[in-house]
């Protein structure tokens, strides 16, 4: 890979693309640091000291700093993520959008140009809800400067602007960039706040309310679970399928085999980011609401960091693991596939034996990457309950991080590999042009 790194210079495509994904990027933190007209700064800061603990220290975080702020890019990218999510689920509710979806290249751009439209819709609705809370005293008194609804059509056309803009740019990294631009706006947001963390923990260790020791132990366990995190990410199952060899027209398709392969964690980060979603749910009415009752429930049943809130977590993440996984692989359509492509699983019977066969494979992978992906968001939460870590960096931003930063290398390493491929082609011909 290091070699790899001193080559990137040497093929101007890929240093352009590189170049232009950290230009965007660089816009993007640029406009979490612009602060939303009407607010006081000051006021939302200091709610966002007091509550790194809570939900909204969770939700800042992904947004990379820029909800504490209350910037023009408070709401973030979030909404377009929600967006996407809605309509996976409904592409098997709707049989219409299912069919849409098959048809090709034109059926996913309308489907994704109707995410676009839900997406500012979701990013108008919650940003009034924001300007409504600001205007509460939600955020600490005096957030707002001039309160009505001046302030809140101002706030939602800005928030809302903001989303729109932040969604053009991942769609430009993604086209004109390298690797996935949505994808990469949530990695920058998570790593900025890396060395923060790193200062805070270096204050303590000054201040001798953490050991030298506690620290390089903590570091040492950090090393582990990426190491752990990267190691499951890259694992597969792969199910052997032989082909035939088959007759079309007058030529004879030599047979082989090929693997279908099955990653430990199919479903990726979206099991956690579904369970965090319904969990913070309640979580934020009972930040908000003024009835004992609830906000007693939420402290006694599911305070952030609890044993009940890691027991429901822990569940949640399991249940959509299986269920996200039965949405993106049928176990029937790729039987039919496999039978259409004239190959079979050696020792399987073809059709309904082979789509159990494979449901049954994917079934133990499941379970086993939704354990791992609990265990790997409920580690954090531990540590810093337990271990009095001063900051929070939980599992499902590792995920990410690893899984972006992974995705990256893979397309860098491809862009490397093609270039070097055309160059080994033009010198056999020239190689060839000189031997006559």
């Amino acid at each position: 890979m290091i070699g790899g790194v001193q080559n990137i210079g040497r093929i101007p495509e890929l240093q352009k693309r590189i170049l232009f994904t950290f230009g965007m990027l660089a816009v993007y933190r640029v406009g979490a640091h612009i602060a939303t007209p009407g607010i006081n700064p000051e006021v939302i800061q200091q709610f966002f000291d007091n509550a790194s603990d809570t939900v909204f220290g969770l939700f800042n975080l992904f947004s990379g700093g820029a909800l504490e702020q209350l910037s023009i890019f408070a709401l973030g990218i979030m909404p377009y993520i929600s967006a996407s999510i809605i309509f996976q689920l409904l592409t098997v509710v709707v049989p219409q959008l299912e069919q849409l979806q098959k048809e090709g290249e034109q059926g996913r751009k309308k489907i994704t140009q109707w995410t676009r439209y839900a997406t500012i819709v979701l990013a108008t609705f919650q940003s009034f809800l924001i300007s409504v809370a600001l205007e509460n005293g939600q955020f600490g008194e005096g957030a707002v400067m001039n309160p009505g609804w001046g302030f809140r059509l101002m706030a939602m056309i800005t928030l809302t602007s903001g989303t729109a803009f932040i969604m053009w740019l991942g769609e430009q990294v993604t086209e004109r960039g390298i690797g996935n631009g949505i994808s990469l706006v949530i990695f920058s947001s998570i790593v900025v706040s890396i060395p923060s963390a790193i200062g805070q923990l270096l204050q303590l260790i000054r201040a001798d309310q953490i050991t030298l020791i506690g620290s390089l132990v903590l570091l040492g366990v950090m090393v582990l679970v990426v190491g752990a995190v990267v190691y499951v990410e890259r694992g597969q199952r792969r199910i052997p399928i032989q082909h035939a060899k088959r007759v079309v027209g007058r030529k004879v398709t030599q047979g082989g085999m090929s693997y279908f392969p099955l990653k430990v964690n199919t479903a990726g980060v979206i099991p956690p980011i579904f369970a965090s979603s319904i969990l913070m749910l309640p979580l934020t009415l009972g930040q908000f609401t003024d009835n004992p009752a609830v906000a007693r429930f939420t402290q006694d049943f599911l305070s952030f960091g609890g044993l009940w809130y890691n027991v429901i977590y822990v569940g949640l993440i399991v249940f959509f693991a299986f269920f996200y996984t039965a949405i993106i692989i049928n176990p029937v359509d790729v039987s039919e596939n496999i039978k259409k492509m004239g190959g079979y699983i050696p020792g399987i019977r073809p059709g309904k034996r082979t789509a159990e066969y494979i449901d049954a494979i994917l079934s133990r992978l499941t379970l086993i990457g939704g354990v791992y992906v609990a265990a790997v968001c409920v580690l954090p939460i531990f540590l810093s309950n337990r271990a009095g870590i001063p900051f929070y960096f939980g599992g499902t931003a590792l995920l990410i991080i690893v899984g972006v930063a992974l995705d990256v290398i893979g397309q860098v390493e491809a862009h490397l590999v093609s270039r070097q491929y055309e160059g080994f082609v033009q010198g056999a011909r020239t190689r060839g042009r000189l031997g006559r």
